[in-house]
C-alpha cells in the first residue's frame, strides 16, 4: 500500500521541497499539503487519521508551531510527527512530542529518508503486532466479526487491516477492511464516521465499474467493510504486459463511465491512477479506493482551499498547485491514464515531483504516435491546462469516442 504523508506549513516553496524529498524515495506516496496561513488552523479534534506520517513546519501563521505540535500530541492515536524548525527549537520540539526533528534550512535528503523510514518501519511493526483479532487467523477463528472466515492478511495501515476472507454461509471470497476507531467525543462527526458515510454512498451505487460493497458494520471500537474481491490485478500490472489500442479504449470507456457515476452524486475521486483501477477475471475494470475523496470532503468543509492530494504523475495542474478542484480534475487524471494506456508511457516525466507538477501546468500536450493519432483531439480536450477548456463531464467521453 502507498505511504500517506501530510505536509503542514505556510510556505509553498517549503511544502514543495518536502514533497520532492518524499516522492524521490517514495514515488507512489499519497501526499496532502496543507497551508494553515490561508486555509485556517486544523481544529483541536483533528486526528490525523489516514496518514502514516505528519510533516509539520514551524511557519504556521500567528501560532507557534510547537503549540500545534502539542495540540496534535493530545489526540489519542495521532500519527508520528516530523517537526521542521530553527536549530534552537530542537529541545522544545522533542519535549512536545516530535518523533524526529529537522533544522528547517538544512534538510539533507539521505538523513531525511533514513529517519522517516525508521519511524515508518517502527510504527508499522507496532500496528501489525496489535491485531484487532483474537485467536488463530490461520485456523479461521474470528471471534470479533461473525460470519466471515479469514484466509490471509493483504495489508496493514495505521488504522486499518485488509484481509482476504470468505463468507461462512456461501463461501464467497471478498476483501474485508477493518478500521480501528479513534475515540473522539469532541467531534460528533469524526474521521471514522466520515469514512463510513463515504463508503455508504459508494455502496448505494450499483455500477458495473465501481467496486461493489456488500456489508458495512460497526462495533464498539472498529468498523468493517466487506467489498468485492477483484482477482485480475490492477491496471498498472496490466499495462506492464502491454495493451492493444482496442483494449485501452475499452478500459478507458469503463473508467469514464464510473467517474460519471460518482460525479453525479457529488464525489470526487482525487487519486485516480492505474493502481486504483482493478480488473476482474472477466477483464472488466472497477474503480477502487475513495479514501482521498473522503479527506477532500473534510478539507473542503473546513477551508475550501489550500490542499494538495494525490500522486504527482496523475495530478491536474490546479491539483498540483493546491487550487480548488472539481470533476474536471478527475477528467484530467483520466486523460493521463488514457495516454499511458495508448503509448505505454506517462505524458510528463521529470526527476522530481516539482518538475512533474511544473510540466502538467506548462508543457505542451504530447502528440500521440500515428497508430493512435485518431484519439489526439479527445486527449487534447482532457489534458487542457485550464479546467474550462477541458471536457466538462466524464459522460461526454462516449460521444467523443
Amino acid at each position: 500500500m502507498s505511504v500517506r504523508f501530510m505536509i503542514i506549513d505556510g510556505e509553498a516553496d517549503f511544502r514543495t521541497l518536502l514533497m520532492h524529498h518524499v516522492t524521490t524515495h517514495w514515488p507512489d506516496a499519497n501526499i496532502t499539503a496543507y497551508d494553515p496561513t490561508t486555509a485556517g488552523y486544523l481544529p483541536d479534534a483533528f486526528s490525523g487519521a489516514g496518514n502514516d506520517l505528519i510533516l509539520l513546519g514551524d511557519r504556521v501563521g500567528d501560532r507557534a508551531g510547537i503549540d500545534i505540535l502539542r495540540q496534535f500530541r493530545k489526540v489519542r492515536g495521532f500519527p508520528p510527527v516530523a517537526y521542521f524548525g530553527s536549530e534552537g527549537d530542537k529541545p522544545a520540539a522533542k519535549k512536545a512530542g516530535a518523533d524526529v526533528f529537522f533544522t528547517r534550512d538544512r534538510v539533507h535528503h539521505d538523513t531525511f529518508v533514513v529517519r522517516l523510514s525508521e519511524i515508518l518501519a517502527a510504527n508499522r511493526s507496532s500496528v501489525t503486532t496489535g491485531s484487532l483479532f483474537v485467536g488463530d487467523l490461520a485456523a479461521g477463528v474470528n471471534p470479533l466479526i461473525r460470519g466471515y472466515r479469514f484466509i490471509r492478511k493483504l495489508g496493514t495501515t495505521e488504522h486499518s487491516s485488509v484481509y482476504l476472507a470468505e463468507r461462512e454461509t456461501s463461501g464467497q471470497r471478498l476483501v474485508l477492511k477493518v478500521l480501528r476507531q479513534i475515540p473522539d467525543a469532541s467531534d460528533s462527526v469524526g474521521a471514522f464516521d466520515r469514512f463510513l458515510q463515504e463508503y455508504e454512498l459508494i455502496a448505494e451505487l450499483a455500477h458495473p465499474n465501481i467496486v461493489r460493497i456488500f456489508d458495512l458494520g460497526v462495533g464498539d471500537d472498529h468498523a468493517h467493510i466487506a467489498m468485492e474481491y477483484l482477482d485480475g490485478g490492477d491496471l498498472r500490472q496490466r499495462m506492464a504486459r502491454g495493451l492493444t489500442a482496442s483494449s485501452a479504449v475499452r478500459y478507458f470507456r469503463q473508467i469514464a463511465s464510473a467517474l460519471a457515476e460518482i460525479h453525479k452524486v457529488g464525489i470526487l475521486h482525487r487519486d485516480l491512477k492505474p493502481a486504483n483501477v482493478m480488473l476482474r477475471s472477466d477483464d472488466t475494470v472497477a474503480l477502487i479506493d475513495f479514501g482521498l475523496a473522503k479527506r477532500l470532503r473534510l478539507a473542503m468543509d473546513m477551508t475550501d482551499s489550500g490542499e494538495i492530494f494525490g500522486t504527482p504523475y496523475y495530478m491536474s495542474p490546479e491539483q498540483g498547485h493546491g487550487g480548488n478542484v472539481d470533476a474536471r480534475s478527475d477528467i484530467y487524471s483520466l486523460g493521463v491514464i488514457f495516454h499511458e494506456m495508448l503509448t505505454g508511457s506517462k505524458p510528463y516525466q521529470a526527476e522530481s515531483a516539482m518538475g512533474i507538477i511544473y510540466q502538467h501546468a506548462k508543457a505542451p500536450i504530447p502528440l500521440l504516435p500515428a497508430r493512435v493519432a485518431q484519439y489526439q483531439a479527445l486527449l487534447n480536450m482532457m489534458l487542457a491546462k485550464q479546467p474550462e477548456d477541458r471536457l466538462q463531464s466524464a459522460a461526454e467521453v462516449p460521444e467523443w469516442l
